[in-house]
């Protein structure tokens, strides 16, 4: 292209000793100009100029890999440098904290570069720690940094989904109407958050047991321990699933008892009324030699009879437990 220009979301070269410099450079290089140092280049995938910056700085592998439309959690090495892809719960307004954020990293000595295609606090977290010159001294602190800030939103999330999943149980021992649908959307969000925070927890394993000289075995340990905190988490999640499990399989064990009872009752109600339906059916029929015809109080006995039946019936009916 004619006019390479680059618009990160963020670029800094930030040195050993925790300085940062925001960079200015339309075309930026893929190497820190600060000895000892590293840049972070933080993109968006919608940047119109991302595509040729990737292809001509990056290798073709982590290039075809930061500008993929759909991604899982992954951690692999190639030659000196590791593709990492993570999520993030998804913070923003008018969004599902479930409905997780893609970051994509490129990571090599002296250069880390992100993307995404929406904002992740997490990311916005780091960047203003830069500014305000808190700034990670080396990749591996960064790589810890943001690991760690990832894990402790969604840990976060699945804390309130356990909250609420602790609500919904209450209100379970009272009335169950309505509760089926609550419990549905309860149920997605755990399979949504579960479905990245599982390879998402194996990616920071693999992370931690990278082989490079970015990584000492402080870090190492660091990384293990943000991993095991994913695992805690995903725990806690296969927890929530099956208690949602339980409670819908509860809800559904007490509607079959109610349509189970229901239809009972309606078959006693049947069994009652069909000798007497019978007796009205009979004594409706207009032909000759009809007993209580030319009787006044035929009607009287009639109906007298009926109610005897039909109280008669009830009665052998409670005697034998079948009400």
């Amino acid at each position: 292209m004619s006019d390479k220009t680059l618009h990160p979301i963020c670029a800094f070269d930030i040195g050993p000793d925790g300085q940062a410099v925001p960079l200015q450079e339309p075309w930026p290089d893929a190497a820190s100009a600060i000895p000892d140092g590293y840049r972070w280049l933080h993109f968006d995938l919608t940047d119109p100029s991302l595509e040729a910056w990737t292809d001509e700085k990056l290798p073709p592998v982590a290039a075809y890999a930061l500008r993929q439309s759909e991604t899982r959690p992954r951690c692999d090495v190639f030659e000196d440098g590791v593709l990492l892809n993570l999520r993030g719960v998804n913070l923003n307004p008018g969004n599902d904290p479930e409905d997780m954020v893609s970051l994509r990293l490129w990571v090599r000595p002296g250069l880390i570069v992100t993307a995404r295609l929406r904002k992740l606090w997490a990311v916005d977290a780091l960047r203003k720690a830069i500014d305000a010159g808190a700034s990670p001294t080396s990749i591996a602190d960064f790589l810890n940094l943001l690991t760690y800030e990832l894990s402790k939103r969604i840990e976060r999330v699945s804390l309130d989904l356990e909250e609420e999943t602790d609500a919904l149980e209450e209100k379970l021992l009272g009335e169950s109407s309505g509760l089926s649908g609550e419990l549905v959307m309860l149920r997605q969000s755990v399979i949504k958050l579960r479905r990245f925070v599982r390879p998402q927890c194996e990616a920071l394993d693999d992370l931690s047991q990278w082989q490079s000289a970015l990584l000492d075995q402080g870090h190492s340990d660091l990384l293990r321990e943000t991993a095991n905190r994913a695992t805690r988490t995903i725990e806690a999640l296969d927890a929530i699933s099956e208690r949602l499990t339980a409670m819908q399989d509860h809800l559904e064990t007490r509607h079959a008892s109610a349509l189970g009872r229901n239809s009972y009752i309606l078959s006693v109600a049947a069994a009652i009324f069909l000798p007497l339906g019978f007796l009205t059916g009979l004594f409706g029929i207009n032909v000759g030699g009809m007993p209580g015809v030319e009787s006044p109080y035929g009607f009287a006995v009639v109906t007298i009879a009926s109610c005897v039946i039909g109280v008669l019936l009830f009665v052998v009916f409670r005697l034998r437990k079948w009400l």
